[in-house]
């Protein structure tokens, strides 16, 4: 790909938790003893024979950094440097380039974040989930109210840029609690908040609860209502909803997680990292070993963790593309649509199902001066799970 093409997002995963949450069904796993120098080895080696394939055609530019999890904050600060040393040699960095790192409040982590800072990160995601104390334990967090409150605060001293995650949706959660908590935390950082509704995920202990009749969730009015009074109180703090489950202040957006939902190149390494990559005119998605330890074991025998590689259709294509971009308050350009994924969108979307949507008001379809645009409505987005699942072709 040439290298005036669109930036590339590189996303590193760092599989290993002090903890396992109750809730969660990420890629995750704890060890006693985390193997900090093999995984930063084979991350640098994977990294390496990635930019290698990528850069054929000469260096491909580089938009954003984000270092995941599991817990990131569990890494060695050299670590981190070495890795954003490699990437900004192996691509071309953008003046701006975006490096986000999440972290999880306890006195631990909090502690190092002035060490990721001096490392090159210039952005962090706090994992607060909650500022009350009794649902920090319900979730199985290993920080209390006061140490994400103090965590903020530091943070706040160290980075220009600052997002937290707040769960909501969990039991029992009354709206005027719901209220207050998010003005609290808003209080102390208001530049970006990405908020996620607590589910049951297959093979989580929450699920065994569940099924036990042991723990129940509000119902989807409840939630539906809790929902909506954050973007209330978020627009009260100068954050307005760019994205389903992300606020943010004009400028503060996640650059990283925008190139996902406009459906642009990434790159992703370490254990279970998936990408959608661009080569040779072709969009490839590619996903990798799943398990940390036969992960390494692959880098280390052939450079390269990867377990599938496969193009991706029109059709593939589209269908991803509508169920990124609809996310997005910002709609899908329709001329972008067409070049990105080889089809028009009219024939990628049910028409019936559409034709009654833009008149129930659940998508609206906008004339620019760069062309038409599809995109959800606040109501719409409220609803986007069961309509993209009607919609889209």
């Amino acid at each position: 790909m040439p290298s005036d093409a669109a930036p590339l997002a590189l996303y590193i995963h760092w599989p290993f938790c002090l903890a396992k949450c109750p809730y969660c069904d990420f890629n995750s796993h704890v060890r006693d003893v985390i193997p900090q120098a093999r995984f930063a080895a084979a991350l640098r080696r994977e990294l390496a024979q990635d930019a290698a394939r990528l850069n054929a055609d000469g260096p491909r530019r580089l938009g954003s950094i984000f270092f995941g999890g599991g817990t990131p904050s569990l890494m060695d600060p050299a670590t981190v440097a070495a890795l954003i040393a490699d990437a900004t040699t192996l691509f071309t960095p953008l003046p701006d380039l975006e490096i986000t790192l999440e972290a999880n409040p306890t006195s631990v982590e909090a502690g190092r974040l002035r060490a990721f800072r001096d490392a090159g990160i210039n952005r962090v995601s706090l994992g607060i989930q909650s500022l009350d104390d009794d649902a920090l334990r319900l979730l199985g967090r290993e920080h209390s109210a006061t140490q994400a409150i103090d965590a903020l605060d530091l943070a706040r001293g160290l980075f220009d840029r600052i997002s937290f995650d707040l769960i909501y949706a969990r039991p029992g959660q009354s709206l005027p609690a719901w209220r207050a908590e998010l003005d609290r935390a808003l209080s102390l950082v208001s530049d970006h908040l990405s908020l996620y509704q607590l589910t049951i995920e297959p093979g989580t202990r929450f699920e065994g609860l569940h099924r036990q009749g042991l723990l129940a969730l509000p119902d989807e009015d409840d939630a539906a209502r809790l929902y909506e009074e954050t973007a209330i109180v978020a627009g009260r703090h100068g954050l307005m909803g760019y994205e389903v489950s992300n606020y943010a202040r004009p400028g503060a957006e996640s650059r990283h997680n925008l190139t996902y939902w406009r459906y642009g190149d990434y790159l992703g390494i370490g254990p279970g990292a998936h990408s959608r990559l661009t080569l040779d005119g072709t969009l490839h998605a590619t996903r990798r070993h799943r398990a940390p330890e036969p992960w390494a074991e692959r880098v280390e025998r052939q450079g390269s963790g990867v377990m599938q590689d496969e193009t991706l259709s029109a059709r593939d294509r589209a269908r991803e593309m509508l169920l990124m971009g609809l996310r997005l308050s910002e709609g899908i350009p329709e001329d972008r649509f067409a070049r990105r994924t080889g089809m028009a969108m009219a024939d990628a979307l049910d028409p019936a199902i559409l034709a009654a949507a833009l008149e129930e008001g659940y998508l609206l379809r906008d004339e620019t001066t760069d062309g038409p645009v599809l995109r959800a409505t606040p109501s719409g987005r409220l609803r986007l799970e069961a309509l993209l699942g009607a919609l889209v072709l």
